[in-house]
């Protein structure tokens, strides 16, 4: 869900300071929001006198990755993780 595309030659590894998830993702920054804690926690459906809430970039920058083969290689090792060592599916 939150993985590169087939053929991607360079991304970033991430890891969430907030609920600990690991991800890789093409976007190559410092910090990020976390896909799977981040946009969960904010709530765009405010009225005329809340304040607008504020995103939180809790997903640091681990490592860049470079290479196609280094990049599918941990790519498949995250997938692996997120099934629990269930690697029928590759």
């Amino acid at each position: 869900m939150y993985f590169v595309d087939d053929g991607t030659k360079r991304c970033g590894l991430y890891t969430c300071s907030h609920c600990a998830s690991r991800f890789l993702d093409a976007r190559i920054a410092p910090r990020m929001m976390c896909p799977y804690c981040g946009e969960t926690t904010l709530d765009y459906e405010i009225g005329p006198d809340d304040e607008m809430p504020e995103a939180h970039e809790d997903a640091i920058l681990d490592e860049v990755i470079e290479g196609e083969d280094q990049v599918e290689m941990y790519d498949s090792l995250l997938s692996l993780a997120i099934t629990g060592g269930n690697y029928e599916w590759i």
